[in-house]
């Protein structure tokens, strides 16, 4: 079985999840699944190798039952693989496990064990150093002070979760925190501000080619027109993100779509049926919480506004009965609110004063409990209309009273507000700053290591390999020197010695980039290069074959280094090439450098050594695997080399 392939498989899963194209998504992992259910599990290594790609799988289809909403199913995939993980003592993947079941908890509204198992996951990833992963659950805990209005901690932890990602370069979850932060704004009111993050992160998925995040971002963009009362304008981004989950399958993005797509109704027969398709959706998904929200929406804003007090009525108490269960106290208080209100229509049928008073002041009770001035200022509000519906003057004028010192407190708590929302941005404008600083430091980070090293291994090194080595069966390897240089050099200015040697290396490079092989160090005036590593290529030999011959060719210098050099000086190179099997890697733990080892690579060494001015020297093994191109070579004969005995050597022609 070839672990490897398994492993990318699921990768390449995890890549479609991201997208949102969930069927295809799912189909790799099952059979990833089957492919590891029927293994023997006697051998050690076999067995540990196994259970890894099983807890593996299964945090994969916990993240796709999650995008799909389906939350329960989430939580159960989850909850098994954090029991393989822990079982196998696999830290990375017991971490991704802890978020993937606190972030399942936090959508269930199990606030408090959502925190928990997400700052576990936490304190793993932190230990291991892994940016992205920490990143994920930053955005996490986030959410949950989002989901308790406290803005301020959530846009903290979204701005830390913002430094990581963008260390990582990971677009999707930058997407992520950009909308969250957006999100934040338009719940502090400042829609202008939250619409410009929410089309940042519309760009960012767009360019990503997430279908998940496309439909989230017209979504969250029509809630900001909503606001607006431009209704027509929201619709039309309801509709774009509808289309796109219908065709994801994203239940719980539907069922959010459905119910906003309900709000902007202005006939109310097409908001009931928005209302009720939502509400089917988040009661076949167990989503207790968004069907407590619809039910609200179609038992107080659609029905009670039409005089349906009956349905009214019949609506809002089924919504108390899931905010109950939830334990989502500000929905049980307000739905109490709701629920007094209509028993005290004397134009209802069911009219009755005494649950009326019951039901208010169970609100009232609720709300000062968890001190919410404004729902206490709406309970108070409607307990002083109740009060003076039944001319109970004295009661009516005290709530009134207290309801008017809650609507100066609320004045202030907006002044507050916009205060916070002032700081909010400046902070976001340091943060933004901060991470330009920090981008700005990774990106000649990054410019460093491609100009130090070769291009595939930097990209390796900066998506966190540390211990990089490389076999190759078969490789080409070039060794040159620039004949007599170094006796002449003494004589010679240090500028002018370097502007030779820069301007020589800087062609080399320019040639060697151009059949595909890669310089591997200089030494003095001698130069290295290979073909087949760090990338294998089935065209070593004659790749590099083509660049020696090109090597050749006489070097013009510029009028500047000419003038500084001798008289008629002239520059010959020697070069050799061999081919074999080669190891490939970084050596050194602060200074890095990329090198190969081998005895091919001393055969190639010999071969320039021992070989002639002007001329091209190589192995019979080199031209053995030359076989079949269009290269000419000339035998040179036997020849003593050193270390190696005596050898059949030729030279490169053409």
């Amino acid at each position: 079985m070839n672990f490897s392939d398994l492993h990318s498989r699921l990768a390449h899963a995890e890549a479609l999840i991201l997208k949102g194209e969930f069927q295809e998504a799912e189909s790799s992992v099952l059979a990833v699944m089957e492919e590891i259910s029927g293994l023997d599990g006697s051998d050690e290594a076999i067995r540990v190798q196994v259970e890894e790609l099983r807890a593996a799988a299964l945090i994969s289809q916990s993240r796709l039952a999650y995008r799909r909403g389906e939350y329960e199913e989430a939580l159960r995939q989850s909850r098994a693989a954090l029991v393989v993980a822990e079982s196998n003592n696999l830290a990375l993947l017991k971490a991704q496990a802890l978020n993937a079941t606190g972030a399942a908890y936090l959508r269930l509204s199990d606030l408090e064990l959502a925190f928990s198992f997400l700052k576990q996951a936490l304190e793993i990833n932190e230990d291991l150093g892994i940016e992205e992963e920490v990143a994920r659950n930053l955005v996490n805990i986030g959410n949950i002070h989002y989901h308790t209005s406290d803005y301020p901690a959530a846009l903290e932890y979204y701005k830390n979760s913002l430094f990581h990602y963008e260390k990582c370069n990971a677009k999707d979850g930058l997407a992520t925190c950009i909308t969250n932060i957006g999100l934040v704004y338009y719940n502090l009111s400042d829609l202008s501000l939250g619409l410009e993050y929410l089309l940042k992160a519309m760009a960012l998925y767009e360019e990503l080619g997430s279908n998940n995040g496309m439909a989230g971002s017209y979504h969250n963009i029509g809630l900001v027109y909503s606001d607006l009362k431009d209704n027509q304008k929201a619709m039309e981004y309801f509709r774009k993100a509808e289309n796109i989950n219908l065709q994801t399958g994203n239940k719980a993005w539907l069922a959010i779509n459905y119910d906003s797509l309900g709000s902007v109704q202005t006939d109310p027969g097409e908001a009931l049926e928005y209302y009720k398709k939502s509400l089917k959706i988040n009661e076949e998904i167990g989503s207790k919480e968004n069907a407590a929200c619809n039910l609200t929406n179609i038992g107080w804003d659609l029905y009670k506004n039409y005089s349906d007090y009956e349905n009214s009525i019949k609506y809002s108490l089924r919504a108390l009965q899931l905010y109950e269960k939830t334990g989502v106290k500000e929905g049980v208080g307000r739905s109490m609110c709701n629920i007094g209100v209509i028993y005290s229509l004397k134009d209802f049928k069911g009219y009755d004063a005494k649950k009326a008073e019951h039901y208010l002041y169970e609100s009232l009770k609720i709300s000062r409990e968890l001190g919410s001035k404004k729902e206490e200022h709406e309970s108070c509000k409607w307990i002083a209309n109740f009060f003076k519906r039944h001319e109970r003057w004295r009661e009516a004028f005290e709530y009134l009273e207290l309801a008017l010192s809650l609507e100066k407190e609320l004045q202030g708590v907006e002044t507050k507000k916009q205060l916070v929302q002032l700081d909010l941005q400046r902070q976001a404008a340091e943060s933004e700053k901060k991470i330009a600083v920090e981008s700005a430091k990774a990106q000649v980070s990054m410019e460093l290591l491609h100009r130090t090293l070769p291009n595939s291994i930097a990209d390796r090194l900066m998506q966190g390999e540390e211990s990089i080595a490389d076999h190759f069966h078969s490789a080409s390897i070039l060794f040159a020197d620039v004949v007599g240089f170094t006796q002449l050099s003494v004589k010679l200015s240090p500028s002018t010695v370097l502007g030779f040697m820069n301007f020589i290396f800087e062609r080399f490079d320019s040639i060697a980039s151009k059949y595909e092989c890669e310089r591997i160090k200089t030494i003095g005036d001698g130069y290295m290069a290979v073909c087949g590593a760090p990338v294998a290529n089935p065209h070593h030999v004659e790749l590099i074959a083509r660049m020696a011959l090109e090597m050749m060719h006489d070097i013009r210098l510029p009028e500047d280094l000419a003038k500084s050099l001798p008289a008629g000086t002239r520059f010959r190179l020697r070069i050799g090439l061999h081919c074999g099997e080669v190891t490939a890697g970084l050596i050194g733990t602060g200074k890095l450098a990329y090198d190969i080892y081998g005895d091919a690579v001393n055969t190639a060494s010999r071969m320039e050594s021992h070989g002639e001015a002007g001329r091209i020297q190589v192995s019979s093994d080199f031209v053995s695997a030359a076989e079949g191109t269009s290269l000419i070579f000339t035998p040179r004969g036997e020849m003593e080399i050193k270390g190696k005995g005596m050898m059949k050597t030729y030279f490169l022609e053409g």
